[in-house]
């Protein structure tokens, strides 16, 4: 045989065997099936391109919902739970004061105490008359639970299909000090028990807000909480040293906690979160969305002074300094193993336009729990409402305030006037339809183009063939030479191509 033959055999057989080993190592395509698909993380994302950017979007202020002005909500008021279920908005947050004098920091006049509030908006809130704790002579108060776990009480309403009914709810709460997180559990959400007498969670720091939840798409409780960097040491040995940070661990009954992880993050630095309010987004429960507490010690300077109220700051820091000259503010990250997470590091929640109650350590931790409300505009769809907290250790107590954003408005694919593209990676659907949640100028359009898994528009499918779409809907469906039918890809690989200008695109899904 030739060598040349020879040598043309072994480049045609190289050629297989490397397109072997490249389908080998390609990626699966993403089944996502009927579930609506954010921007929150980049996942399905394999290209941008253009003038085209994931911008970070900023909520709206709104109303101050409720101010803590009563004996035993006090000046600390905080770790905030807003629980909807149906038409009932429930509000679960910590009564307790801190008297600040000069050289000074005291607890004051009464230990903490978690308290219970109702709406049927979100916006307007009541103080059911409960009877069930005695504070300084009488039980006409809130009060709903009392000692072990009154720190930093976390409830949430148990979605697990098999959950008995009189642990429908459900909560970790607890200190170091008191030996760790303790689970408690609720027929009704108002009166509370231990679910055993021991702690189910001992290595930690605890002292923050550290949550719970039924993780639906794992099948299994999963839980968030507080830690330092250089906290544990070995399987025994716990050391409160480090930075503030943030574990996971997962649970099949809610008790016996396993699968301990540090979370992950995306291209971030590292920096202490306070608390993380990580729970799986109502609309996309595939998606743990979280919203943790930047904490920073900016220490005396020109602009510290400068910021409001700077005879309680200087007060607050003189027992110690950072209680003055720390801030907070609110992040966004999101995951989708619940362990790996995308940090946005631009504040998601800035402190906002200096007046009296912020731009200080406390200030815009966010409530945990993003929940649904109607918009102010009549006929406008619903839009989603986020909580945070002023006026911490300001006065005889402080307030807690909305802020709006819409339906799936935490990340939005921005294309500028000049256009921009995005394409995703090989994804599988389910369903006969693909609607879009977005918002143009009135000069701005989106199209939407489908590909095969190699990247070839598909007939029909064509940006060509894409009715042009404008507007600013939750819920637009897309049409190709005026037919929405996609029914026949079902079930194939394919990627989405969208092409904007001067348009933000929020989610899509693929629906029946």
């Amino acid at each position: 045989m030739p060598a040349s033959t020879s040598r043309v055999q072994f480049v045609y057989l190289l050629a297989i065997l490397l397109s072997c080993l490249q389908s080998v190592s390609a990626k699966p395509p993403v089944n996502i099936g009927e579930r609506r698909e954010l921007f929150v993380e980049q996942t399905l994302v394999d290209q941008i391109t253009g003038d085209a950017e994931l911008r970070l979007q900023k909520p709206v202020p709104r109303e101050v919902v409720i101010k803590f002005d009563q004996p035993w909500e006090g000046s600390s008021s905080g770790y905030h739970t807003i629980i909807q279920e149906d038409d009932l908005y429930r509000l679960y947050y910590r009564g307790s004061h801190i008297i600040v004098s000069e050289g000074k920091l005291n607890t004051g006049s009464h230990k903490p105490y978690y308290c219970y509030a109702e709406s049927t908006d979100g916006i307007h809130w009541k103080r059911p008359e409960l009877g069930i704790v005695e504070f300084k002579g009488s039980k006409k108060n809130n009060i709903i639970l009392e000692g072990k776990g009154c720190h930093n009480f976390a409830p949430f309403l148990d979605e697990n299909p098999d959950c008995k009914p009189d642990e429908k709810y459900k909560a970790l709460g607890g200190l170091q000090g008191e030996g760790g997180l303790f689970a408690f559990q609720s027929a009704d959400g108002i009166d509370w028990k231990l679910m055993q007498e021991e702690p189910v969670i001992t290595k930690g720091a605890f002292d923050s807000q550290n949550l719970a939840f039924w993780d639906s798409d794992q099948k299994q409780y999963r839980t968030y909480y507080r830690v330092f960097t250089a906290g544990i040491t070995d399987s025994k040995t716990w050391k409160p040293e480090g930075d503030r940070a943030i574990q996971t661990a997962t649970s099949p009954d809610f008790l016996k906690w396993e699968n301990v992880a540090d979370l992950v993050y995306e291209d971030s630095p590292s920096e202490e979160l306070y608390t993380n309010q990580v729970s799986p987004y109502f609309r996309a429960p595939h998606l743990r969305i979280g919203f943790p507490a930047r904490y920073i010690e900016r220490g005396w300077s020109e602009s510290m002074r400068a910021l409001t109220d700077y005879e309680r700051r200087k007060m607050r820091a003189s027992s110690v300094e950072r209680y003055g000259t720390a801030l907070s503010e609110g992040l966004l990250m999101a995951s989708r193993d619940g362990v790996h997470f995308k940090r946005w590091n631009e504040a998601f929640l800035r402190p906002g336009i200096e007046r009296p109650g912020t731009w200080q350590y406390g200030h815009q931790f966010i409530a945990e729990n993003v929940v649904q409300t109607e918009s102010s505009f009549e006929g406008a769809p619903n839009e989603l409402s986020i909580y945070a907290a002023e006026d911490y250790w300001h006065g005889k107590g402080g307030s807690l305030r909305r802020y709006s954003l819409r339906l799936d408005g935490f990340i939005a694919l921005h294309g500028s006037m000049k256009g921009g593209e995005l394409l995703t990676v090989p994804i599988v659907f389910t369903g006969k339809e693909l609607s879009l949640n977005f918002s143009t100028s009135a000069a701005g359009s989106l199209y939407v183009e489908i590909q095969n898994a190699s990247g070839e528009p598909i007939p029909g499918f064509t940006f060509k063939d894409c009715d042009e779409l404008f507007g600013d809907t939750v819920n637009r469906t897309v049409t190709w030479n005026q037919k929405s039918d996609v029914s026949s890809l079902a079930g194939k690989p394919i990627r989405l191509r969208f092409r904007l200008k001067d348009a933000d695109l929020f989610s899509y899904q693929f629906q029946d």
